[in-house]
């Protein structure tokens, strides 16, 4: 199946520091982001989606900047080319507005879909974190 990269940014009322943990720990991604999250001693993070788990490991991270999801495929092997989320950060210094650039990269492919997909996870995000 083809695979199709949507990417999207937000402004955010919080500094990338407050926010990085609701992107990175199993607590703060199952406040807005999955009905529940994991993780097990490999470092492998279990999603909960409708009672089905979706496992993914953090392929890259960089502290209050950026991390990469790249999803395992259903034996829980890693694949040539994984579906991934990234999820980047940055602040306007001058304005000291944050941004979290989203880019997913999935057999989803429908645009309007994945957009108000990314715009109600959000908007659960900011009523969690007040921004």
């Amino acid at each position: 199946m083809e695979k199709f990269k949507f990417s999207v940014e937000y402004e955010m009322k919080a500094s990338p520091k407050m926010l990085f943990s609701y992107f990175t720990t199993p607590a703060g991604l199952a406040q807005w982001f999955a009905d529940d999250v994991s993780i097990d001693g490999e470092k492998i993070f279990s999603f909960q989606w409708d009672n089905r788990p979706h496992y993914a490991k953090i392929a890259a991270q960089r502290l209050n900047r950026y991390v990469k999801f790249e999803f395992l495929d259903d034996d829980g092997k890693e694949s040539t080319d994984p579906n991934y989320i990234e999820f980047k950060f940055d602040q306007n210094e001058l304005t000291q507005s944050s941004f979290v650039k989203i880019t997913d990269y999935s057999e989803m492919a429908e645009e309007e879909d994945l957009q108000e997909l990314w715009e109600n996870l959000i908007a659960s995000l900011k009523e969690t974190v007040g921004g």
